[in-house]
């Protein structure tokens, strides 16, 4: 077994498609080229296990379903599996292409297709909040069978969006790292299921990727956290002449920020609070950096460091 630390990353939406870009595979593979040349190099002296959203991605498969007629639509939760499989296969190529370069032959990587528990109780099914798919007209939210809330584009369907319990494969993926396969698992979030004794089943739900990915670290025992996204951490006063970002700061001050509101709930609060959940259950160090300073923030010369104290 390799002495060497574990270190979980996870990849932001952008990290596939970025703004004003259609999301064509060849994009999105060129996409992920500079991150995933960055996690190669660093393979050598990390176990690494790496999760993704996948937010585009499903919404483009669900706009493909209204589109047409003449085959069935799937549910969320096998939208979901399609895109881990997907997105899962744009990172195992590109990596390959990365590792081969470096000279790098005998490094091992799968994807797993991930299942997360959430609580049927969970407060978030009785009011759904995150937006999905496409956008409707009036005259035509009338004729679909979901739940639809205005946005700042129009009407659009929202599901609920529950707390993470427990990763289901959390024991086959610590088996895979500490054989030293680079594992890409938890994409979108992963698969959010409600267990009935032994039977798990498939509820029409999106799970934080950032939430997820923080409870897959700690169940793990991952030595570093690192959420990868298209700002270079998280900032207080975001968007105003003052804004500042934040370098090196305990968790408890991370809260504190939060608590005065610092952080939008649709991007940084999430980050904000998978990365403190992380450092409070283990005690190691989380990160918050920009997809291009992987390596500077892991060497904690770029990003929102946080630690314990």
């Amino acid at each position: 077994m390799p002495n060497k630390p574990i270190l979980l990353i996870a990849f932001g939406g952008n990290a596939l498609i970025k703004k004003g870009q259609s999301g064509t595979a060849s994009q999105q593979l060129s996409n992920l080229t500079a991150p995933l040349e960055q996690l190669a190099k660093l393979s050598r002296d990390y176990r690494i296990v790496i999760t993704h959203g996948n937010g585009p991605q499903v919404g483009n498969l669900l706009l493909q379903q209204e589109a047409c007629s003449e085959v069935p639509t799937m549910p969320l939760e096998i939208i979901g599996a399609m895109t881990q499989g997907q997105i899962g296969y744009m990172i195992e190529s590109t990596l390959d292409t990365s590792l081969m370069f470096l000279g790098i032959e005998d490094k091992r990587f799968v994807t797993l297709i991930t299942y997360v528990v959430v609580d049927d109780n969970d407060p978030g099914f009785a009011n759904p909040t995150k937006p999905i798919g496409p956008f409707y007209s009036p005259e035509d939210a009338d004729k679909v069978p979901y739940t639809l809330k205005m946005t700042d584009k129009g009407l659009r369907r929202v599901v609920a969006s529950p707390r993470p319990k427990t990763i289901v494969e959390r024991h086959e993926i610590k088996q895979l790292v500490d054989m030293d396969f680079i594992v890409i698992c938890c994409g979108g979030g992963g698969i959010p299921v409600i267990r009935h004794g032994r039977k798990f089943t498939g509820v029409e739900a999106v799970i934080d990727k950032d939430l997820a990915s923080s409870v897959l670290a700690s169940e793990i025992r991952a030595d570093l956290f690192v959420i990868a996204t298209d700002v270079s951490g998280a900032y207080i006063d975001w968007g105003k002449d003052g804004q500042a970002l934040l370098k090196s700061l305990s968790v408890e001050e991370l809260r504190e920020y939060s608590r005065q509101g610092q952080f939008p709930s649709g991007s940084m609060d999430p980050k904000v609070r998978a990365i403190a959940e992380f450092v409070e259950k283990t005690g190691n160090r989380g990160v918050i950096c920009n997809l291009d300073d992987i390596t500077e923030a892991i060497a904690g010369r770029s990003g929102t460091q946080v630690t314990r104290a």
